[in-house]
């Protein structure tokens, strides 16, 4: 089938029109529908290791597992991002594009919405929870992913985007008990616009001995790089982490100036 492409994209509205379209041409919905990102490849033993999963548990929506990356040494970026993958098995608030899930529980909450720029997988995942739908991250290989990242621009533009998702999502659910990304969405805040501003504001008005609170940048890469458990590139992890806060607070700004302006944003793509 063909995508309308006279109104906006989103992966989301993809992701929905596949949908509708596995329903109209099998007459009726499927039980279960696998979800996949154009950029990977499913592993051979997963659907039925999900399917195993979803049928030992009816309160569970959705499944996924550990994504992998295809090429982790073509270069750091991807292999930064193959260890951002490996999240912790069990329930789980969220997870991304790949995933096994329940027809009933997707149509219940209206699938994905087609509105959203990045992050809809999350958004959809805390609708599900909030109709009682259970998420769970399984201990299996589920997909190879291909980020094709070789260039710093593609990390930034990544970081970005991901920065604007927690500042729309998380600006949508600001009344929710759930407090979902609101954490995610004030830590590129502090580090990349508060802490800057104070030690310039302090380094101009009060003494230039301030600019010494700009070493609170390595002790924070320096503290994140000792206590993550995965040994390899910890301290190259550790360094974009920090510098990513930049660029996420940028899409943060991007999405709220946006909102005020009354504007929508644009597809943010890294490749």
């Amino acid at each position: 089938m063909a995508l309308d492409m006279s109104r906006p994209f989103t992966a989301a509205r993809a992701r929905n029109a596949g949908l509708a379209h596995l329903a109209a041409t099998q007459g009726q919905q499927s039980e279960f529908v696998q979800f996949v990102d154009g950029d990977c490849e499913v592993d051979p033993n997963w659907i039925p290791t999900a399917l195993t999963a979803l049928a030992a548990e009816p309160g569970l929506a959705v499944v996924a597992g550990r994504r992998r990356e295809r090429f982790p040494e073509q270069s750091v970026y991807n292999r930064l991002i193959d260890a951002e993958w490996d999240t912790p098995v069990g329930p789980a608030r969220a997870v991304g594009g790949d995933l096994l899930a329940r027809s009933a529980a997707i149509a219940e909450v209206r699938g994905y919405d087609p509105t959203l720029i990045a992050g809809e997988e999350p958004e959809m995942c805390l609708r599900l929870a909030r109709a009682g739908w259970g998420i769970r991250r399984i201990d299996a290989e589920m997909t190879l992913h291909d980020a094709a990242m070789t260039k710093l621009s593609q990390w930034w533009k990544r970081s970005r985007r991901a920065g604007h998702a927690f500042a729309e999502v998380s600006w949508r659910y600001r009344d929710g008990p759930e407090g979902f990304w609101k954490r995610e969405t004030m830590r590129p805040l502090v580090w990349a616009v508060a802490l800057p501003l104070v030690v310039l504001v302090l380094a101009l008005s009060v003494s230039p001995w301030a600019l010494l609170g700009l070493l609170a940048y390595p002790a924070q890469i320096a503290r994140m790089a000792l206590r993550d458990p995965l040994r390899q590139d910890r301290w190259p992890r550790a360094f974009f982490n920090m510098l990513g806060k930049f660029s996420e607070a940028y899409g943060i700004a991007e999405f709220h100036i946006r909102r005020l302006m009354g504007r929508r944003s644009g597809l943010i793509e890294y490749k």
